[in-house]
C-alpha cells in the first residue's frame, strides 16, 4: 500500500534533487513527498548553523520543518543519514552551479574552469545554510563519510573533462582527488578563525591548486 503522502496523486514527479538510494530509507515518489523531504533537509541545514552537528536531533528537525517525527524517520534512520543526504544534495547543487558558471568560460580554458569550481565552493561556504559544517561530508565525524572528497573529485573530473574535451581517465581522477584533498585542508585553515575565510589563505589555496593542476591540465 502506498504511504498516504504518496496516495494524494497518481502522477509521479521527480524529486527536486536526486539523492542516492543509500541515503534514504525510502525515496519520494510523488511531489508532496519530495517537497516534504526538501523541507526536512532545509530544516537540518538551518539547525546545523544554530546548534552544530552534535546538537542536531531528528526531533528538532521535525519541529523546525513542521512535519511529524514519523515523516523524518520515513526517510532517515538517524541524524547521520540525514546529514549524509544533505551532503549529497549539496554536491548535486554544487555541480549544477559550476555548470552554470562554466557556461561563461571559454572551452579549453582550464584555469577559468578551475576558478569557477573554486569560487562556487567559496560562495556556497559563505551563503548556503549548514554548508559550513556539512558541505560534502561531516568534518567533525569524517569516519562516517570517508569518501566525501572522492565523490567531489569524481564529479569535478566529469565536469572539467567535458568542458575541456579530454577523457575522464584515471590520471585526471587521481589528480583532482589530490587537488581536492590539498585545497580542502588549506580552506579548513582559512575558515577556522574567519567565518568569511582569510583572504590570504584562500589565495594560497587557489595558487596551490593552479600550480598542481598545471602538470596535468596545462
Amino acid at each position: 500500500m502506498p504511504h498516504r503522502d504518496d496516495a494524494q496523486s497518481s502522477t509521479t514527479h521527480p524529486a527536486p534533487d536526486a539523492l542516492p538510494a543509500a541515503a534514504l530509507r525510502r525515496a519520494p515518489i510523488q511531489q508532496r513527498s519530495a517537497d516534504r523531504l526538501a523541507r526536512i533537509l532545509d530544516a537540518c541545514a538551518a539547525l546545523l548553523d544554530e546548534v552544530g552537528y552534535e546538537g542536531l536531533s531528528t526531533r528538532a528537525v521535525a519541529q523546525r520543518a513542521d512535519v511529524p517525527i514519523g515523516s523524518v524517520y520515513r526517510f532517515f534512520g538517524n541524524k547521520r543519514a540525514m546529514a549524509d543526504a544533505l551532503a549529497h544534495r549539496n554536491l548535486d547543487r554544487y555541480a549544477q552551479r559550476i555548470t552554470a558558471r562554466m557556461a561563461d568560460v571559454p572551452a579549453g580554458d582550464w584555469r577559468g574552469a578551475v576558478d569557477a569550481a573554486f569560487d562556487e565552493y567559496l560562495a556556497m561556504k559563505r551563503t548556503v545554510p549548514g554548508f559550513g559544517l556539512v558541505d560534502f561530508g561531516i568534518p567533525s565525524v569524517p569516519e562516517d563519510m570517508p569518501d566525501a572528497n572522492s565523490h567531489v573529485a569524481d564529479r569535478l573530473a566529469a565536469l572539467l573533462g567535458g568542458h575541456l574535451g579530454r577523457p575522464v581517465d584515471a590520471t585526471l581522477r587521481r589528480t583532482l582527488l589530490v587537488g581536492v584533498e590539498a585545497v580542502d585542508a588549506v580552506l579548513q585553515l582559512a575558515f577556522r578563525t574567519d567565518e568569511s575565510g582569510r583572504p590570504d589563505l584562500i589565495e594560497e589555496a587557489r595558487a596551490l591548486l593552479h600550480a598542481y593542476l598545471a602538470r596535468t591540465l596545462g
